[in-house]
């Protein structure tokens, strides 16, 4: 028999969920529930369901966070997603390599016992396969794509020797001696833009999107596996195979049908690749060589012919410049200006330089990267010498810690990203360097005090005082004990209690002047922070 964990922080939805669910007929004796992300967790330890339905919008962890946590401690657990929220286009394509299915609410009865009775089906087949050969570290727990990522991910590592396995070849469907094969490498090039405006900014749904894309678009004899390159950030991995064909033809179905994925990308989401063709194999232990050339063929895109926003699809490797690329010539240039104070000749000196690279016959995405990489380094040396605080090392994450958006599709794009962190490093510098550089932890929390009902973000405060989010929040939580966040929610908390003592006040009207545009969630809120709503508390002031 099995057991289902419900989580949802709205006690009437599990209340319907157990209602709607014929958890008789599909075999299920034993149903418990949760009101939040870590209560989930704290049941599956305890309890070890083998399907947990689980809400998206949650207090304390949300779905998302939920779903991460799963993915790293429970790999064999079936996780249906349930959500009001159904502002994501695609998000069911987009999360459906990882759960079993997402559902929006209200439940439909019939929708909700699909999606348990698709769970269910897999965990008997899986008892009823399991066998010997799944070792290593790849468990047998896993689903299927799951699995084929791991191989292919260890046949491009060169970590496994798979000629003599079969069962590794029969998971991937590479026991048929017929078959040719060829990887290709995608480069995601304004992932942080889309996943903002499409995605709520979480680039993990961004990343499943597009390898739900790839996985779903089918020719005659021809098949296509795509999975996130978890050492490159924006990069996609996709693995094709074709069966009684000539070599050739195997590197020209490839370019087809990644033409028409790009193409299917920039329609669906507004995604913009660079994507490289590797070289055809007969063999899957070559699969390794096939993806080195494919990221070769990939980095050495021209920038200067992408058009910013349509994607482009190559199998040539092409060489470098011979012009020199690199932006130390014009380092102590940038360093006078920034030393001078002058915003506008250090936007001066880096546009120059962008349009001295704009007449190169060639510019790969490989040299616009380290020409990114060289310029960060460099004000980052720079910055220390005026006494702040570089980043840790130069990644795209760092960037972003810095309020920068990392795309770039075109030349004029670049353009933009070298202006605007030169930009946002001359503030920085200047900011160091400045005698009255002094700051205060306390003229944070004073903000707090003050603006409580507005939308206070992090980010207000870093773009003020020139620090990193990290640094911020970690002097804050040891000087009050309470994270950014974690303090605003306690003065509206706080501040609601009080207002809630005036009778004449609506909960309504309370919500709006704590800066909550939603009664609903306000309750909600107060109901996780106090265990009880409202209304509930204020009838038990009046009865005191």
């Amino acid at each position: 028999m099995l057991k289902v964990l419900i989580i949802d922080d709205e006690e009437p939805s599990r209340e319907a969920i157990r209602i709607l669910g014929d958890w008789q007929g599909l075999g299920i004796d034993e149903v418990f529930e949760a009101g939040n992300g870590k209560e989930g967790l704290a049941l599956l330890e305890q309890r070890r369901p083998d399907i947990v339905l689980v809400d998206m919008k949650m207090p304390e962890m949300d779905g998302l966070e939920f779903l991460k946590h799963v993915e790293r401690e429970y790999p064999n657990l079936f996780t249906i997603v349930i959500s009001g929220y159904n502002d994501f286009e695609y998000t069911r394509q987009a999360i459906r390599s990882r759960v079993v299915d997402y559902l929006l609410k209200p439940l439909n009865r019939q929708d909700l016992n699909q999606a348990l009775r698709n769970a269910v089906e897999v965990l008997e087949a899986r008892k009823q396969t399991e066998s010997e050969f799944i070792d290593r570290n790849i468990t047998l727990n896993m689903s299927v794509p799951k699995l084929k990522e791991n191989i292919y991910l260890s046949i491009i590592e060169r970590n496994v020797k798979v000629n003599n396995n079969e069962a590794y070849l029969r998971l991937i469907g590479a026991d048929d001696p017929d078959k040719r094969y060829c990887a290709t490498a995608v480069r995601i090039l304004n992932m942080e833009s889309v996943a903002e405006t499409r995605f709520k900014q979480e680039t993990d749904l961004l990343r499943f999107a597009v390898t739900n894309v790839i996985n779903d678009f089918a020719d005659e004899g021809f098949q296509s596996f795509g999975f996130a390159n978890p050492k490159r950030e924006r990069e996609i991995i996709v693995v094709h195979s074709l069966s009684n064909e000539v070599m050739g033809d195997v590197s020209f179905r490839s370019n087809h049908f990644m033409k028409k994925i790009v193409s299917a990308l920039g329609e669906l989401f507004g995604i913009v690749v660079a994507a490289g063709i590797g070289m055809p194999i007969r063999e899957i232990s070559r699969l390794s060589d096939s993806y080195e050339s494919a990221a070769k063929a990939a980095e050495s895109i021209d920038l200067l012919k992408l058009p910013g926003d349509r994607g482009i699809v190559s199998d040539v490797s092409n060489e470098g410049p011979k012009e020199n690329v690199s932006l130390l010539s014009r380092f102590s240039q940038l360093r006078t200006a920034i030393d001078a104070g002058n915003l506008n000749q250090v936007r001066g000196v880096v546009q120059d330089y962008a349009k001295m690279l704009r007449t190169l016959p060639l510019l790969r995405l490989k040299d616009a990267d380290r020409v990114l990489k060289e310029l960060v380094r460099q004000l980052d040396e720079l910055l220390l010498e005026n006494g702040g605080t570089p980043e840790p090392h130069v990644t795209e994450g760092s960037l972003k810690e810095l309020g920068i958006v990392a795309d770039y599709a075109g030349a004029e794009q670049f353009e933009a990203l070298l202006v605007r962190i030169a930009e946002v490093y001359f503030h920085r510098i200047r900011s160091s360097a400045a005698a009255d550089k002094s700051f205060a932890i306390s003229e944070i929390k004073e903000f707090i005090d003050q603006n409580y009902f507005e939308d206070i973000k992090v980010s207000m405060f870093t773009e003020k005082y020139f620090l990193s989010r990290e640094y911020l929040m970690k002097l804050f939580k040891q000087q009050y004990g309470f994270g950014i966040h974690e303090y605003v929610q306690k003065i509206r908390m706080d501040k609601a209690k009080e207002l809630l003592s005036h009778s004449e006040l609506k909960i309504q009207e309370i919500s709006e002047m704590l800066g909550y545009k939603d009664k609903n969630y306000f309750s909600k809120a107060f109901r996780n922070y106090f265990s009880l709503s409202p209304t509930e508390y204020r009838m038990k002031q009046s009865d005191g």
